[in-house]
């Protein structure tokens, strides 16, 4: 092994069986997506109903993700993403067990339920297992394990189905691979300590050495770890911010969950060619995620979020105008390009707008949020592809853009700020433990080492505390 390939397990390697876990989940996930709404309807579900059936996920999500962060933030995160995903296995075969309009929608709330126990437990351990320069990263290769698992699903859940001559083998296979994933958790991911450091307390803890850095860092009109931390309050601007952007970016989820495959099947696509519809986004996304991430770390993410919004709202928008299975794999790379650019900048905001010791429950009321424009998404698509298939792709371009515009006014200056890279500090060690092995910094508590260039704390409460 190479001297860089030893660096990058030693750096990675705490939440290397974590990043497998999700990318299983997410192998199961595409291999079950082009088929969900095919099954659905082939069992009577009509256009209208199928909104209701792809929303009933999202709404218990919408339930859950808040009350299920707070939990996992005074608990052990390792339990509660076991416990999810071995609830999600169970539901997610159940519509194979019980056939009927009713069992669907209650099927997929469960569902809905079960990821989130598991959701806000993942993304607030990975908040807390990584230093704070580290976060854009972090979450790119996040997204790059999702889409790695989502590229291979389509492909395994079609051979699946072509070797047993069962379409409905994929049920199967999803729920084997949330079992996989639960097992991989158990055994191989550790608990991590959480940052309980307040903000003030950690403006209080600053040393003489980190002014002297916090002043030159001033100096040369950059943020800085130290003398600054993450908010106190829960409901704070910047959570607002990331909250309606979430909003928006969901919104392509809920309108695609429901008219994807209909949608490409009215083209004359078969199951091959959309599976390389999912190749086409998931491919940018898996490659790009982590390099950019790395990027957003050392030279900001204000652009990345806002190109990223953009984008994705532009190609909502392009999707159905030349009704050609070719014109969506083009567009489609172009989408996932610019979620690539998005989703490590998002979970940035989001990791630097979480008060310490909070972040599953900053993470669950910020799943909570996409999930509600899924559900507004897939209830409108339900109806408004009963009148046209293509009129859902124009609602979900317009709601992503008013979603930007929406979180940058909310966000404004503070937003920008936040959003710029930080420095090193002498005695902030780079590797995850911030300092001292027990995790106090040098000069202070762990909490210094958490912050995260937001600004003095009273600057940042802008809400009331949850």
């Amino acid at each position: 092994m190479t001297s860089r390939a030893r660096s990058w397990f030693a750096t990675w390697g705490p939440i290397l069986p974590l990043l497998i876990a999700e990318a299983t989940v997410w192998v199961g996930f595409g291999a079950l997506l082009p088929i969900l709404p095919l099954y659905f309807t082939e069992h009577g579900i009509d256009l209208p109903m199928l909104g209701v059936v792809a929303a009933a996920w999202p709404a218990a999500n919408l339930v859950g993700s808040p009350l299920f962060g707070w939990v996992a933030d005074r608990t052990s995160r390792k339990w509660m993403m076991v416990v999810g995903l071995l609830l999600s296995a169970l539901f997610t075969v159940g519509p194979l067990l019980v056939v009927s309009p009713l069992a669907f929608i209650a099927l997929r709330a469960m569902a809905g339920l079960s990821a989130a126990i598991y959701d806000p437990a993942a993304r607030g351990y990975l908040v807390d297992a990584n230093p704070p320069e580290r976060q854009a990263e972090t979450f790119g290769l996040y997204g790059s394990a999702q889409m790695g698992g989502l590229m291979i699903g389509p492909a395994i859940g079609g051979v699946a189905a072509a070797v047993t001559g069962q379409p409905t083998i994929v049920f199967w296979l999803a729920g084997m691979t949330l079992i996989v994933s639960a097992i991989v958790i158990l055994v191989r991911v550790p608990d991590v300590r959480r940052s309980t450091t307040t903000a003030g307390a950690a403006v209080d803890a600053m040393s003489s050495t980190d002014q002297h850095v916090a002043d030159q860092a001033a100096a040369l009109d950059v943020p800085t770890r130290a003398g600054v931390s993450r908010p106190a309050r829960l409901l704070n601007q910047l959570l607002i911010a990331a909250i309606a952007f979430n909003i928006g970016s969901y919104f392509a989820g809920g309108t695609y969950e429901v008219i994807w495959s209909l949608y490409l099947t009215s083209l004359g696509a078969g199951l091959d060619a959309i599976g390389l519809t999912f190749l086409s986004f998931g491919l940018p996304v898996m490659v790009l995620s982590p390099i950019l991430g790395r990027y957003i770390d050392r030279r900001g993410g204000f652009l990345a979020l806002v190109g990223g919004m953009a984008g994705i709202a532009i190609c909502g928008i392009t999707y159905p105008l030349v009704p050609a299975v070719w014109f969506v794999v083009v567009v489609g790379v172009i989408e996932g390009t610019a979620f690539a650019f998005l989703s490590p900048a998002l979970f940035l905001l989001v990791s630097r707008a979480s008060p310490p010791g909070r972040s599953s429950t900053a993470q669950g009321l910020f799943g909570a949020a996409g999930t509600m424009g899924m559900i507004v998404a897939s209830l409108a698509a339900g109806v408004l592809a009963d009148i046209h298939i293509t009129y859902p792709f124009y609602i979900t371009g317009a709601g992503a853009m008013a979603a930007l515009l929406i979180g940058l006014a909310i966000g404004r200056r503070r937003l920008w700020d936040v959003m710029q890279p930080t420095v090193d500090i002498p005695g902030h060690a780079p590797d995850g433990h911030d300092g001292a092995a027990d995790g106090e910094a040098a000069g202070g508590t762990r909490g210094l080492a958490t912050g995260s260039g937001l600004g003095p704390a009273s600057e940042l409460d802008a809400g009331a505390e949850a």
